[in-house]
């Protein structure tokens, strides 16, 4: 896994965590960011598990890094 692949997982976890928030804050204000967040976490630590035996999100971080290796030039 690539240094690049890792900003671009932090970025798309960015991403997440505004998508979620955003809309959220105009229900529950208060809650809007700490769901934000934890969306973010959840895709982040799905792609970086701690503690979690890596063969059960092996096929989806495969999938995943097909697509960054497909359209990043990096």
């Amino acid at each position: 896994m690539s240094t690049a692949h890792q900003v671009v997982d932090i970025l798309l976890a960015g991403l997440i965590a505004g998508i979620v928030a955003f809309p959220m804050s105009v229900i529950a204000p208060r809650a809007a960011t700490s769901v934000g967040v934890a969306a973010a976490a959840a895709f982040y630590f799905s792609r970086y598990p701690w503690g979690v035996d890596e063969e059960s999100g092996r096929e989806y971080n495969r999938q995943l890094d097909d697509v960054y290796d497909r359209y990043l030039p990096f």
